[in-house]
């Protein structure tokens, strides 16, 4: 996702690529973590993540059609 995505484009493209009607989209902000690289110590990149309620009697399958 990218980090300045709305919440009503994360909701047109989640609808747009799954078929499904979307209720409420919820965004968070992560902060990444320090981590040691070698002999320094770096950061890991931050990351925004969406979390995304369908409406009832939606469903997303993601094993596909068989």
């Amino acid at each position: 996702m990218l980090p300045d995505a709305t919440k009503p484009e994360v909701k047109a493209a989640v609808e747009l690529l799954f078929k499904v009607q979307v209720e409420s989209v919820q965004m968070l902000n992560r902060p990444g973590k320090v981590k040691r690289f070698g002999r320094a110590m770096g950061r890991r990149k931050d990351t925004r993540r969406a979390y995304v309620s369908l409406k009832p009697g939606q469903e997303i399958n993601f094993g596909g059609e068989a």
